[in-house]
């Protein structure tokens, strides 16, 4: 084996200091009240979320049929689309 590769590796990693985001998708958010507010707080009481992560990220995956006030971290194009087209609405942090 060569000698690069039984050496130790050392040095910076950037994986410490990576933003991890919670993804919840739209067909998660039918399970709430018409007209609720939803933010990270009640994503992780209802166990949309397994554990707390340092953002939370909306996709705009499967359809979203009630409408909804949304504070999220980040959305995806199709997701605002969809929320809006809902009657709902998205703020970003």
């Amino acid at each position: 084996m060569p000698l690069i590769r039984r050496i130790p590796k050392r040095g910076f990693n950037n994986a410490n200091f990576k933003t991890r985001f919670a993804v919840v998708n739209l067909n998660s958010l039918n399970r709430f009240d018409d007209g609720s507010t939803v933010t990270e707080e009640i994503l992780l009481a209802d166990g949309v979320i397994r554990r707390p992560y340092d953002a939370v990220k909306i996709l705009g995956t499967g359809k979203l049929v009630k409408k909804l006030v949304i504070v999220a971290d980040r959305a995806s194009a199709s997701a605002k689309a969809a929320i809006e087209s809902a009657g709902g609405s998205i703020s970003l942090r």
